[in-house]
């Protein structure tokens, strides 16, 4: 298996935007959230990727509780 890891370091710019069948329901702009793989201290973003299927190796479902913090009213 080819694995390509990617590790960036966003320095508090994180942004996300959330779409629910096509449309924006909400955007966060901060710290990389907790729900995210790895030990990233809020700053960085690691990523596993399998360069043949493209799935993430390293992510997880988050929670409906962690997306309502960074996304409290979509």
């Amino acid at each position: 298996m080819r694995i390509l890891s990617i590790l960036a370091k966003c320095s508090d710019l994180f942004s996300a935007t959330l779409r629910v069948d096509g449309k924006v329901v909400g955007n966060y702009d901060g710290y990389v959230p907790r729900f995210m793989p790895g030990e990233h201290y809020g700053d960085y973003v690691t990523l596993d990727i399998n360069v043949d299927t493209g799935e993430i190796l390293n992510w997880r479902k988050p929670k409906k509780s962690e997306l309502d913090e960074i996304f409290p009213k979509a």
